[in-house]
């Protein structure tokens, strides 16, 4: 299945909900450290609801470690400064989805330091700023497993 990274993310119930969607469309959650929350925090508890026991949710000290972690695999910096919308490129199962924190999306050197054929956004009307962060992680991991026969579901 995919990965879906949360660089630092900052707010719970936007977690709580991602950790619900990867429980159902099968994708591994990892946290890039610092997290603006507490994992016990009730918000992302509620968010969750009881999915956090059937997500696979894998925490990063930083981001050299999440790299690391991920060497090898096809990383993808999810940024309203991307190059190209996410429907024109082919996922393939293991390719990581990265996103940036609520407030400020991803740091200007990781956007740089990822291809330019690997930096992707959503399309949105012209005066638009961005997406709440777990709509822009359901949209694009949804049609990463559409494009892959949503291998798993049933």
């Amino acid at each position: 299945m995919f990965h879906i990274a949360l660089y630092e993310p900052e707010i719970a119930p936007n977690t709580g909900n991602i950790i619900r969607l990867c429980a159902n469309n099968g994708c591994q959650l990892h946290l890039i450290e610092p997290l603006g929350f507490d994992l016990e925090e009730k918000k992302l508890r509620r968010a969750g609801l009881d999915y956090s026991d059937l997500a696979k949710v894998q925490r990063h000290a930083n981001f050299e470690a999440f790299a690391e972690a991920m060497a090898g695999k096809r990383i993808f910096a999810c940024t309203t400064k991307g190059s190209r919308p996410h429907s024109e490129l082919s996922f393939a199962p293991g390719d990581v989805l990265l996103f940036g924190p609520e407030t400020r999306g991803l740091p200007d050197d990781i956007i740089q330091a990822t291809p330019l054929e690997q930096r992707l956004r959503i399309p949105m009307q012209a005066n638009s700023r961005s997406l709440n962060l777990s709509n822009a992680v359901a949209i694009i991991s949804y049609e990463a497993w559409r494009q892959n026969g949503y291998d798993g579901a049933v």
